[in-house]
């Protein structure tokens, strides 16, 4: 299976906007695939998100879950957005379609600008945390970005196991150019046994961040080097919001439920939910 790569900035562009439009519709009490029928012709044609938007419709149409049609398309959509979506899917999770639309949307926007290996990392990283997400499948995601290269995926691979045993703060700090510095002042032969990931602001920081909250941590990288700020959304205690989430789960239902009839009668035809030709592998 092809992997994702690093996409052009017009595509993170409309990415941006497809989530935050998307969330905004969903909001409104629009239905996902009423949305979805209709976003494809609003995005830029010139970017291969149209052909992305049509396949998700089809692929919700047919199973119920915008997270099956990101995972199918590794081309364009990375591994981190469909675990992202697939956790909000959950019906067992308290975890937000909004809030992971809006996570997604500002991923993209932070990728259409410049984005550091390390800001997109710790942005990933928080996502994670703060929302409870599950560390082992969520640094599997992570991981397998396109961003990160092979001195850097290593490390995200283990902090699934390193993450209970180890300040976030120390993880950040010895693994900067801070860290080498300072070694090197007392031994000029100093090599460290892992190259540096994080540049030396990101180890200044992370130094006086040490033993406190990893989110001082994460709101001093916002505020000093811009990195991108993780949502903080409230969800609302009142009947009317419990509502909207008993109706978004009823909606959920019945669709499943007339995949299966349909698959029970037979009518189910798959194939014309196949890929678009632009993302099918050469």
């Amino acid at each position: 299976m092809a992997t994702t790569a690093v996409l052009d900035r017009e595509e993170y562009v409309e990415q941006a906007y497809f989530f935050r439009t998307f969330r905004e519709r969903l909001a409104d009490n629009q239905s996902a695939q009423d949305i979805l029928t209709r976003l494809h012709e609003e995005v830029l044609s010139s970017t291969r998100l149209p052909y992305a938007v049509q396949f998700l419709a089809s692929e919700l149409k047919h199973s119920g879950l915008l997270a099956n049609g990101l995972s199918k398309l590794p081309h364009y959509f990375t591994p981190f957005q469909a675990f992202v979506v697939k956790q909000a899917e959950d019906a067992t999770s308290r975890f937000s379609m909004p809030t992971a639309l809006l996570i997604l949307e500002r991923e993209a926007t932070y990728r259409s600008d410049k984005p550091t290996k390390p800001g997109l990392f710790v942005y990933q990283f928080e996502s994670i945390a703060r929302n409870r997400l599950g560390y082992v499948d969520g640094f599997a995601a992570v991981a397998a970005d396109p961003m990160y290269d092979d001195a850097w995926r290593p490390f995200i691979s283990l902090l699934a196991r390193q993450i209970g045993d180890i300040d976030f703060g120390d993880l950040v700090y010895l693994r900067s150019e801070l860290y080498v510095q300072e070694q090197r002042r007392s031994d000029a032969t100093f090599v460290p046994s892992m190259p540096p990931l994080f540049g030396e602001k990101e180890g200044k920081i992370a130094k006086a961040s040490r033993k406190r909250d990893p989110l001082y941590l994460f709101a001093a990288l916002q505020r000093q080097l811009g990195y991108p700020e993780v949502p903080r959304l409230k969800p609302r205690d009142d009947a009317s919001t419990k509502l909207e989430m008993l109706e978004a789960k009823v909606r959920l239902l019945e669709m499943r439920i007339k995949l299966a009839e349909g698959e029970l009668r037979g009518s189910v035809d798959l194939s014309q939910f196949g890929k678009p030709d632009l993302f099918k592998d050469e």
